[in-house]
């Protein structure tokens, strides 16, 4: 028992230091850093920007007036690719890219 006491008097006062933080946590990544949109933004989501629709519009001429629209709105560029029977084309979506990231 007088074992016990030394010993548990002991680890209260070590524990502390083992929970202090001694670095500070990395500062999130500013807003302006990151792009607002990308090719794995939804495309329903890139069309209710006016700035998004307008550089699909641009790059990607009829992709918010498709006939089949309403099935793959929900879907991104980068998924919606494979299925376009190479329509969407690698220099296509990098250009498509290259605009949205420039949308502040």
């Amino acid at each position: 028992m007088k074992f016990i006491v030394p010993a548990a008097a002991a680890l209260a006062f070590l524990t502390p230091g083992a929970f202090a933080q001694t670095t500070p946590a990395p500062a999130p990544a500013p807003a302006a850093a990151t792009a607002k949109f990308s090719l794995d933004t939804p495309i329903e989501a890139l069309v209710a920007d006016p700035q998004a629709k307008a550089v699909l519009d641009a790059d990607l001429p009829g992709v918010s007036t498709h006939p089949s629209y309403d099935m793959f709105k929900g879907m991104s560029l980068r998924a919606v690719q494979p299925m376009s029977n190479g329509k969407l084309t690698d220099e296509a979506l990098k250009k498509v890219e290259t605009d949205l990231a420039a949308i502040k």
